[in-house]
This record gives structure tokens, C-alpha cells and sequence, in this order.
């Protein structure tokens, strides 16, 4: 049903245009099929066992905790950027897909507009028709009256 809806295509073709709809907007979009690098970051080893550091070592830790932290807040406002410009980007998509709805419903509106009149134009065809033939025969019938007329003032020669 859905062949002769949209052209005749075979049904693959459907399907290949399904699977077009279904693709991701990008490659690296997460998606079920894309599921994304479950990698995680980890700045520090694993402490596989216990034992003792010295002042350096603990300084250094310190020293590279702050950064950390530092770089996770920073990071946090960085992702949470980046999440409200792809929230934008999917409320103007969200929109623009609305927009072609409404431009494709009307287009349809359209198109069914144009074809009642074509089919009320073609309706009128046969009145048209009857008319230049009402015109003909009334075009006659005055030629022959005139051509009477002529006939009974001449004598009954024709010139």
C-alpha cells in the first residue's frame, strides 16, 4: 500500500529510505547501533596495595589533586555548555522538521486545491462545448435570414 502511496517503488526502496531517516545526524552521535567509547578517565593508578609515601610524593598528589579539581569544574561548565547547545541544536531541529510538517501539509492543501478546480474547469468543458455550438447554429440562421432578406429585396438574384 505504502508502494502506490508514495510512487510505486519497490519495497527495498522504502526501506533503504527507512533506514536513511534512521541513520544518526553524525557519525559519532550515540544512538542504540553507536553506543559511544565507554572509556573513562583516570588521572591517578590504582593503589593495589597498601604502604607508605613520602612528603614529595604526597606534596605532588596534592599539588595534582588541585589541578584535578580545578579541571573538573572547569570541565563541568564545559560540558554543561556544550549540553545546552546540542538542547538548542535539537529544539531548531525539533522546529524545522514541525516547519516542513506544516509546509508539506499545505502543499498538499495545495495541490488538492488546484486539482477541484482543473476538475470544475474540465466539468465546464461540455457547457462551452454547447455553447460555440449554440453560437454556430445562431451564426447560420442569421446568415440565412440575411441571405433571405437579400434574395426577396434583389429578386431572387445572389451576389
Amino acid at each position: 500500500m505504502m508502494t502506490k502511496l508514495f510512487g510505486g517503488e519497490i519495497s527495498y526502496a522504502i526501506t533503504s529510505k527507512s533506514e536513511k531517516l534512521a541513520a544518526p545526524t553524525d557519525a559519532g552521535a550515540i544512538t542504540p547501533l553507536n553506543p559511544g567509547n565507554f572509556a573513562s578517565i583516570r588521572t591517578a593508578a590504582i593503589i593495589e596495595a597498601p604502604r607508605y609515601y613520602s612528603k614529595e610524593e604526597a606534596d605532588e598528589r596534592k599539588k595534582l589533586a588541585k589541578e584535578k579539581v580545578e579541571g573538573a569544574r572547569y570541565t563541568k561548565k564545559y560540558l554543561k555548555a556544550t549540553s545546552q547547545i546540542e538542547e538548542a541544536d535539537g529544539a531548531v531541529h525539533k522546529a524545522y522538521r514541525k516547519h516542513q510538517k506544516v509546509v508539506a501539509s499545505v502543499e498538499l492543501t495545495k495541490k488538492q486545491a488546484d486539482v477541484g478546480l482543473a476538475k470544475h474547469l474540465l466539468g465546464l468543458a461540455p457547457g462551452y462545448a454547447k455553447l460555440g455550438v449554440g453560437l454556430e447554429k445562431a451564426e447560420n440562421r442569421a446568415t440565412e435570414r440575411i441571405e433571405a432578406i437579400k434574395a426577396k429585396l434583389l429578386g431572387g438574384s445572389k451576389e
